[in-house]
């Protein structure tokens, strides 16, 4: 645990702000960010003694008596006060690893990571943990930073956290007892500035791993299977396509030749959805969940917000909130879901990323609305491969235009493969504004 020390948090967020207070009665602590901040979160930490600076040169505040600078996880590690830091010698952290220094080394830690899924993935095992009534807490990536809870944390808890790639760059000590990859595809190379860097801080995931502690792999995702054949885990696969330890046979899954749930008794669509199912499965088995408790869950999720989300009908027309699809890989899982004519919208900040690796997956769109940085980029792509697309400033404008154009059996998909910060804070808002404006249509 940290005592006693000097600690700078580069940029609040709700992981800056739990960082802060989970450390403040035996540290000093100052957190700094660009923007200004709630005014009920600064008081908190005011009457803690941390101090709070607004400020867009964080580097003129970091000086060599600090001990330790814990950094956002949407910071990059290029970042100027970053770069300072480890020249002076400062240990730079995220939040988790700060958490893990803090968590009861008895609880048993599962962490999910991966290029798409995670959400899914992590909820999925939260409930079906829940249902077989386990002791269990879910945090991470998902929501609650694990500093608002590790106190709470007690011997033989188990923990399921959502781990993105922008929280394995910092990590040290921190370690699972179960490790799912659920797939590596090539995403946030803007972040990690090349693919082999973001493989190389996905496989963190494994880190501190012996025998005793197990990694779950998507035995049909050919780079995920080629970059864990080196890590000291006990491997288990799921695979849709072979018989591995969880399978998909003649329309069932199974675990280790048991039958655990028939496909038709599964609410969650989709043969990504069905990987994400698997891998769920290859953790609760490991604690003995029954297969009812399985089926229970599997019968009754219908899916994460803002992931292929279903909104509504009007007049024939569906609509699906996917503001979760921040890359092409996700977008493409979107389009593949669906069999029905779409009406797609695509846009958001411009990474520089290619939307050539849509093609194949755009048979079924019919046209296209596109707004944000990358709308004539993608205008560009859509008049190359001949699909019809209109540009627009924002996504309302976008999402009101498919109202007008969609006809009986249609379905009206955002999903964007782009990050939303160009004209949002978060996905989140993105999702919450396309399906304030869905339901605000006049049945």
């Amino acid at each position: 645990m940290l005592k006693n020390k000097k600690v700078f948090i580069l940029g609040m967020a709700r992981s800056g702000f739990e960082a802060a207070k989970l450390i403040a009665s035996d540290n000093e602590v100052l957190i700094t960010d660009m923007k200004e901040q709630d005014k009920e979160q600064l008081k908190i930490l005011e009457q803690l003694g941390v101090k709070f600076i607004l400020s867009d040169n964080p580097i003129d505040l970091l000086d060599e008596t600090y001990d330790l600078l814990i950094k956002n996880p949407g910071i990059k590690y290029t970042h100027p006060t970053v770069l300072k830091a480890r020249e002076l010698g400062i240990k730079v952290i995220n939040e988790v690893e700060l958490a893990y220094e803090y968590i009861n080394k008895k609880a048993k830690i599962i962490g999910v990571t991966g290029s798409n899924g995670k959400t899914t993935t992590v909820t999925l095992i939260y409930k079906m943990l829940q249902e077989a009534k386990k002791p269990v807490w879910l945090g991470g990536n998902i929501g609650t930073p694990l500093c608002n809870f590790v106190k709470d944390i007690k011997e033989n808890d188990i923990l399921v956290m959502e781990i993105s790639d922008h929280q394995l760059c910092d990590m040290y000590d921190f370690k699972t007892n179960i490790s799912v990859l659920n797939n590596i595809y090539e995403v946030h190379t803007d972040f990690h500035d090349s693919h082999e860097r973001y493989v190389k801080t996905k496989l963190k995931i494994f880190n501190n791993h012996t025998k005793d502690d197990i990694a779950i792999i998507n035995y049909d995702n050919k780079e995920a299977v080629d970059n864990t054949k080196d890590i000291n885990s006990t491997i288990y696969y799921f695979s849709k396509d072979k018989q591995q330890n969880v399978y998909l046979k003649d329309g069932a899954i199974y675990w280790q030749k048991e039958k655990v749930v028939d496909v038709k008794q599964i609410k969650l669509k989709g043969i990504h959805n069905l990987e994400n199912i698997m891998a769920a499965i290859s953790v609760v088995k490991l604690f003995d969940v029954p297969n009812k408790d399985i089926i229970k869950v599997l019968e009754t999720f219908g899916g994460v917000e803002h992931r292929i989300e279903y909104v509504k009908t009007v007049k024939g027309v569906a609509y699906y909130n996917d503001a979760k699809a921040t890359n092409c890989e996700s977008t493409k899982t979107a389009l593949n879901s669906f069999n029905e004519p779409i009406l797609l919208i695509l846009g958001g900040l411009d990474r520089g990323h290619s939307f050539d690796e849509l093609t194949e997956a755009m048979s079924n769109v019919k046209k296209v609305a596109c707004y944000g940085e990358t709308k004539m980029r993608i205008k560009d792509y859509c008049d190359k491969i001949n699909k019809p697309c209109e540009v627009f400033d924002n996504l309302e404008q976008a999402t009101n235009y498919l109202i007008k154009m969609a006809q009986k059996g249609d379905v009206v998909l955002l999903s964007p493969a782009c990050a939303s910060w160009d004209q949002y804070e978060k996905f989140e808002d993105r999702g919450d504004e396309f399906k304030k404006i869905i339901n605000s249509i006049k049945e």
